[in-house]
């Protein structure tokens, strides 16, 4: 995670492989065409970017009116709601909803879905197991889909949420049995997932030892009584005060 300021409206760090799919828009060398969206920060996420692309497929919209529900087996909350839960416009979630629905006509995501969007914008690594561990923490009631409210709502605080909130998400996501606590398996794991979707292709270049020497020298800093695991409690006063673990996040907050 990165400083309040960043948190807001940061820059995207070049992804692994120097360029992005886009089904809807064109490539120029390795540059890639940004769809129109009213703010930068929506940008910055991999899954936005899947999205945003298939709205642009689809071409302009013209209608400002609510959501439109189309017959899928899982219709959304009305825009209204939607708007006051999280931090997009009307507008943002219009053009979400759009892409959403066309991606996934049912109105509900699988965990394939999001293996195959991973592996798209990171052909050059192994995205599977990552894939898998952020569709967990997307999935909350663990019934092996997402609806476009979770989906929406998870994005909310992963864009445009506070310090604490980006915290609190990223405990969750690292939490993989949701037992409350996590273990130092667990945050390698992650971790691990990371680096083998685009590791290799960060500059500076990483070692194959480095998840492991992040995740030490992390998890000896988080668990403060050295009971094993580390709260949710311990994981957010640490990162909070600790100006390398928060630089650190910023790979995390940059392969959504």
């Amino acid at each position: 995670m990165q400083a309040e300021k960043k948190a807001v409206d940061g820059d995207l760090l070049p992804d692994a492989n120097g360029k992005d799919p886009s089904p809807g828009g064109q490539t120029d060398g390795s540059k890639w065409q940004r769809p129109r969206l009213s703010r930068k920060s929506l940008m910055k996420c991999c899954l936005v970017k899947w999205i945003i692309a298939s709205t642009t497929q689809q071409g302009p919209d013209t209608s400002d009116s609510d959501l439109e529900l189309s017959m899928v087996r899982h219709q959304p909350e009305g825009l209204d709601q939607l708007q006051a839960q999280t931090q997009f416009t009307r507008k943002e979630l219009q053009s979400l909803y759009r892409g959403f629905k066309n991606e996934c006509p049912s109105g509900l995501v699988d965990e394939e879905t999001f293996k195959t969007i991973y592996s798209q914008f990171f052909p050059q690594g192994d995205a599977t197991t990552y894939a898998h561990f952020l569709f967990n923490a997307f999935d909350m009631d663990r019934n092996g889909s997402i609806r476009f409210e979770d989906f929406v709502l998870g994005l909310s605080v992963l864009l445009r949420g506070s310090v604490t909130e980006k915290l609190r998400w990223a405990f969750n996501l690292y939490d993989i049995n949701k037992d409350g606590y996590i273990t130092k398996e667990e945050m390698l794991a992650i971790m691990t997932s990371i680096y083998d979707m685009m590791g290799r292709y960060t500059l500076p270049s990483v070692r194959d030892d480095s998840p492991f020497e992040h995740v030490e020298k992390f998890f000896q800093k988080m668990d403060r009584n050295r009971d094993g695991v580390v709260t949710i409690d311990e994981f957010i006063e640490t990162c909070q005060r600790d100006e390398n673990i928060m630089a650190s996040m910023q790979l995390f907050e940059n392969v959504i």
